[in-house]
């Protein structure tokens, strides 16, 4: 009995360091633990599950998946499987089984606004208009305030060729929620359809300002600038769609063709060699390619794309004529007569002149993407069918992808210790402590303990080596006698243990050292920071507990060391995040009096004084943390300044 009991505990470990783990976004982490989970007591569908989660923020959308079929296989009636694996099947366009998962999880919990709205955005894909109306029709009854349904009711009747009612529903979008990208979006697609310009123009720069990471947006507004005779501005828009998506084929290529009306010969050809690159067979990027290679006299590379194009068009008698035309710049006479010849035979009677700038006709003139047209070769190219990219909502209780955030005003993290450098935003520097220096050289451990506040997710290859250090450290523990050295290797196991997201283990042992060292600074320090980070993943009322248990810790590890900046920032933090401002800004001032020089101090102060209605202040920590390397202070500083 107690073997069970050991071993059921040790599961329920397991799957709650996984869960911290994917809290704070260590994914391979996470799947390290719950992989290990699995392997102990497969029957358990916890594991399976939140594995799966770990899986979808890492873009496997298979695995997650597959996750997901034996989780709900082991127990199919937490409805936040069929959501996830809905998600997950979309990801791989197999909407029809992601519709049967919403329509599970809506039967289970119907009052659940995101399992309708995916599922209408499913039908929406598959074209089921009728149905998709029909889930738009109850979310406007029950969720009123749901503008993007409005919009996508919109969108329908705008593939219905229904403009005038399409406009209706988006003027209701935008009133209900003038900050619904997807509004402007849409409204932006039917001034478009309507030639008027200038109107998409504004339209887009408002759904850009609400989305700026979405290259389509820039691409579309670059059109009507280009109709609107703003060539910087459409140049620019295709700039920052190329940085947004570096694959986007509609940016690259007129991109391309208005470096060509610009002058800008060189240029132009390395955005149509990107374009061939990614579509080695597009003919209308070669026979661009093979103009532009003419033009600056790369006659060779000129003669190759224009023999691309001729063997696949052999009556294509302008691209006969230019071939010939580069045979005779060369020298070779034989090849240039073939061609002419051919010309000749066909008794082609056709002027054939330079290529000339766009007119004001040429320029508003486009061409669908799959249209092969060798009389359209200068035209700008647009979607063959102009698509809204919809977001489909997903309400997870983990954080996401970090790298698809956009910065947001949370406090930063503590400062603890750790076996891994800093990892700064801009600049490279390492934090030092004495303590920490001290213990390094009296305790030489393996690994070099360091401080850190801004650790990186662990790769499964430092995964795998932290958990071979917490085996070697409890061997070593286990052939050591004196005291002193133990409690140096507990401390090195919590470190270990805090690492690999494992906080009630790191607390075991820094109770244990404390208990040989009542003394030892590191050992609080660290006692609070695995308490604090612990915090999130408990219910409410523990939560509240865990956090004084660590301001208790680090008020006496300040009681210890009184000049350390790091223990009152940390406090400082604790306090902040329960909304005790006061105490919170005179432990960042007394941090900022005993080192200057910490950004992180200067970036949490700012938002507690912010929050505590001082945003001139604020604003000036702000610009500070900024200046000394923490570069996401600027969007924060943006985002009040408003």
């Amino acid at each position: 009995m107690p073997l069970s009991a050991s071993a059921q505990f040790n599961v329920n470990r397991l799957i709650m360091n996984g869960r911290s783990a994917l809290y704070y976004e260590d994914y391979v982490l996470a799947i390290q633990h719950f992989n290990r989970a699995i392997a102990s007591k497969p029957y358990l569908y916890e594991p399976w599950y939140y594995r799966s989660v770990a899986k979808y923020y890492l873009d496997d959308y298979y695995g997650a998946e597959s996750d997901c079929n034996e989780a709900i296989r082991l127990n199919p009636y937490i409805n936040s499987m069929y959501e996830l694996r809905g998600l997950c099947r979309i990801r791989q366009k197999k909407y029809e089984e992601a519709i049967s998962d919403y329509t599970i999880a809506i039967r289970n919990d119907p009052s659940a606004q995101n399992y309708w709205f995916n599922r209408m955005l499913c039908r929406f894909e598959l074209k089921d208009y009728d149905q998709a109306l029909c889930d738009l029709d109850t979310i406007i009854a029950h969720w009123s305030g749901n503008a993007r349904a409005y919009s996508v009711k919109a969108q329908i009747y705008m593939v219905r060729k229904d403009t005038t009612e399409a406009v209706q529903w988006l003027d209701r979008a935008l009133e209900v929620d003038p900050y619904d990208a997807e509004g402007w979006m849409t409204r932006a697609q039917i001034s478009l359809s309507r030639a008027d310009w200038k109107q998409a123009d504004s339209q887009l720069s408002q759904a850009i300002h609400l989305r700026p990471r979405m290259a389509s947006n820039y691409v579309n507004r670059a059109l009507a600038r280009l109709n609107t005779n703003n060539l910087r501005g459409a140049m620019e828009d295709y700039d920052t769609a190329i940085d947004v998506d570096p694959d986007n084929f509609l940016a690259h290529y007129n991109r391309g063709l208005l470096r060509v009306q610009v002058g800008d010969d060189n240029r132009a050809i390395e955005d149509f060699d990107f374009i061939l690159s990614r579509e080695p067979g597009n003919l209308m990027a070669t026979y661009n390619r093979a103009l532009l290679n003419h033009k600056v006299g790369n006659l060779r590379a000129a003669i190759a794309d224009y023999t691309r194009v001729i063997d696949q068009y052999p009556n294509f008698w302008t691209g006969l004529h230019q071939r010939a035309e580069c045979y005779r710049r060369l020298g070779m006479t034989n090849q240039a007569e073939m061609d002419e010849f051919r010309i000749f035979k066909a008794q082609m009677d056709k002027h054939i002149g330079i290529q000339p700038r766009w007119t004001a006709a040429q320029r508003r003139a486009t061409r669908k993407k799959s249209e092969i047209d060798f009389s359209k070769y200068n035209q700008i190219v647009v979607e063959d069918e102009e698509v809204v990219e919809h977001e489909y909502k997903y309400d997870s209780p983990y954080r996401g992808k970090v790298q698809n955030r956009e910065a947001t005003a949370d406090y930063l993290p503590l400062y603890q210790l750790t076996f891994t450098k800093s990892h700064h935003q801009v600049k490279s520097y390492q934090p030092f402590d004495r303590l920490v220096d001290a213990f390094n050289q009296k305790a030489k451990p393996k690994h070099a303990v360091y401080l850190s506040c801004n650790a990186t997710p662990l790769t499964e290859g430092e995964t795998t080596a932290f958990f071979q250090l917490i085996e070697q450290l409890t061997a070593h523990m286990g052939d050591t006698r004196a005291m002193d050295a133990t409690r140096d290797l507990l401390l090195q196991r919590a470190v270990a243990y805090t690492a690999v997201q494992d906080y009630d283990d790191a607390v075991a042992d820094l109770n244990t050292a404390l208990g040989i060292d009542s003394t030892s600074t590191l050992a609080y320090w660290q006692r609070a920071v695995c308490h604090a980070q612990h915090a999130p993943m408990v219910e409410a009322g523990a939560r509240q507990m865990l956090i004084a248990r660590a301001i208790d810790d680090l008020s006496a590890a300040i009681a210890l060391d009184a000049q350390n900046p790091y223990l009152y920032y940390n406090r400082a933090t604790l306090y902040a995040q329960r909304q005790d401002y006061q105490r919170a800004l005179d432990d960042f001032t007394q941090a900022v009096t005993l080192n200057s020089s910490i950004p992180e101090v200067y970036f949490n102060r700012g938002l507690a004084r912010i929050h505590s209605n001082n945003t001139a202040e604020g604003i000036q920590d702000l610009s500070r943390a900024g200046e000394l390397g923490i570069y996401s202070a600027y969007s924060v500083i943006k985002k009040y300044s408003k």
